[in-house]
C-alpha cells in the first residue's frame, strides 16, 4: 500500500528540523523507517516548512511508527493512496 504523508514543521522549529534532517544519512533515514517503510518520493517547501512524502508498506502501524518519529517536530497528516493504474481498474470495476 502507498501512504501520502504531509506535514507541518512546529512554529520556530525549522532551522532545528532542517538541521536535524540534512545530518541523517540514507542509512540512519531507512532505520528510522523500519524494515516495512520504503520511500518512494519525497519533496520540501523549506520556507513553509511543508512538504510531502510518498511511502510503501503492507504495515500502517509501522508507517504510523515512523510518523511518530517526527511528530515533536511537525503535525503530519497520513492517508492512504493509489496509483493512476489502480485508480483505473477502480474506475472500471465500478463501470461493470
Amino acid at each position: 500500500m502507498k501512504f501520502l504523508i504531509s506535514w507541518q514543521i512546529h512554529e520556530g522549529k525549522i532551522e532545528e528540523t532542517l538541521t536535524m534532517f540534512s545530518g541523517m544519512t540514507a542509512e540512519q533515514e531507512q532505520s528510522m523507517m523500519g524494515e516495512h517503510v520504503q520511500m518512494t518520493g519525497r519533496w520540501h517547501d523549506l520556507v513553509r516548512g511543508t512538504g510531502v512524502a510518498v511511502v510503501e508498506s503492507d504495515d500502517a502501524a509501522a508507517v504510523s511508527a515512523y510518523a511518530m518519529k517526527w511528530s515533536g517536530q511537525m503535525d503530519l497528516d497520513i492517508v492512504p493512496v493509489i496509483d493512476d493504474d489502480e485508480a483505473r481498474a477502480v474506475g472500471k470495476n465500478q463501470s461493470a
